[in-house]
């Protein structure tokens, strides 16, 4: 598979999700104090990432 979510501990102990493409990492979460936490951050973006708009800020 092309991509995938990842759990991992950061330094502080807190569980971060990653997703990656090609095994490079596209973007990562903040920390959450449970891993059942980080599991809901996942759900959440599968569920709410396909319909979110596009902002661009980018001034171009």
């Amino acid at each position: 598979m092309a991509h995938k979510f990842e759990i991992y501990k950061d330094k502080k102990g807190e569980f971060r999700v990653r997703f990656k493409y090609n095994s490079e990492p596209m973007f990562s979460t903040e920390g959450y104090a449970s891993k059942a936490s980080a599991m809901n951050a996942i759900a959440s973006i599968q569920k709410n990432g396909p319909g979110a708009p596009t902002e661009d800020n980018s001034d171009a």
